[in-house]
Order: structure tokens, then C-alpha cells, then sequence
């Protein structure tokens, strides 16, 4: 029973790469998304790095209006450019990578919220960081789990169609039949002389 069951998984994971070709609408928004965000990220980073704060320093400085240090710069360089990979990768790891980071960037304004003003702030933050973490996080989690998650998904979406693979083998045959319902009631009664 369980054998058959990890085969249906295995099953509905193959059929779904399958139906998400590299032009689909769905890929374009997971790859805008995260190049979209990475570059965000890669940009603070590098102006970060440009003023030349110190690493751990927990003062920071003011870079487009958030606190930084050389951590937090270098931190954000490698998370972008982790996303950038995402976007060169696309479909469903690009989706789940957006969810991924953008659960972390609010678990992180969480936890540096707890760490402001503390010697344990290590990155610097301070509370316009943490909105922006929380900001940040959110957006990502919705380019990652656009047309992924949701009760409303259309029956055309792979990720629907991959959780339903009964309903979607039904779906021919009750075309079929509401075709041939249609095409029959068009036809005039038999001698009927119009």
C-alpha cells in the first residue's frame, strides 16, 4: 500500500515537470520574481560594501535608508545572488526557493526584532531592517506561491493538475459528452422537414 502510494507521488512529480514548460506563464512570474528580489538584495549588498563598515560592527550605517555592516552586506550579496540561481533554474525550484527565503526573511525580522539593541545584534539591525525583512519575506512568498497555492486554482494550472490527475482524465470524457449533448440537440428531430 505505501509502495503504491510513493509511486502515485512519484507519478503526479513527473507529470507535473511535464506540464510546466520553460514559457509557461507560471515559470515567468517564479523567475521574475526571484531575479526581480535578488537583485534588491545584491544592490544593498554592494552599497553596503562600498561604504566600508565593519563587519560585525553593530552600529552599522545608513545605506538607502536601512542600517548595515559588512555582514549583513555580504549576507545579502550571497542570499540575491542564491536567488539569481533560482531565476537561471526557474519552475518549481524557483517557486519553492521564493517561499523558502521568504519564510527566512521573516523569521529573521522576528528574531532580529528580539535582538535590537542587544550586544547579540550582529547585523546590525534596527527597526526599519526588520519591517523591510517582513516586507520583503512577504513579496517573495507570494511570487513563490502565485497560482501554487490557493482553493481556486483553475483546472488548467499544473500544480491543480497534478493534485487532482483523477479529475483530469475525467475531464475529456465529460467534454466528449457535453459535446455530443450539444451537437445532438443542434440536429433537427428525425422527420422533421425544416
Amino acid at each position: 500500500m505505501a509502495t503504491h502510494a510513493a509511486h502515485g507521488e512519484e507519478r503526479r512529480r513527473i507529470e507535473f515537470d511535464k506540464h510546466l514548460p520553460v514559457d509557461h506563464r507560471l515559470n515567468r512570474v517564479y523567475r521574475f520574481g526571484a531575479g526581480l528580489m535578488g537583485l534588491v538584495l545584491i544592490a544593498f549588498g554592494i552599497l553596503g560594501l562600498i561604504d566600508k563598515v565593519g563587519f560585525f560592527d553593530t552600529r552599522g550605517d545608513q545605506v538607502v535608508g536601512l542600517n548595515t555592516n559588512g555582514a549583513l552586506s555580504v549576507l545579502s550579496i550571497c542570499v540575491g545572488l542564491l536567488l539569481f540561481v533560482g531565476m537561471v533554474i526557474g519552475g518549481n525550484f524557483a517557486s519553492t526557493l521564493n517561499m523558502v527565503v521568504g519564510i527566512a526573511f521573516i523569521l529573521s525580522g522576528f528574531l532580529n526584532l528580539g535582538l535590537l539593541e542587544t550586544e547579540y545584534n550582529f547585523l546590525a539591525f534596527r527597526i526599519q531592517n526588520v519591517l523591510f525583512s517582513f516586507v520583503f519575506g512577504v513579496v517573495l512568498m507570494f511570487f513563490g506561491m502565485y497560482g501554487r497555492v490557493g482553493s481556486a486554482l483553475p483546472h488548467d494550472n499544473p500544480y491543480w493538475r497534478a493534485r487532482h490527475p483523477d479529475m483530469v482524465e475525467a475531464e475529456p470524457r465529460e467534454a466528449g459528452r457535453r459535446d455530443a449533448a450539444a451537437g445532438d440537440r443542434s440536429l433537427p428531430p428525425p422527420g422533421d422537414a425544416r
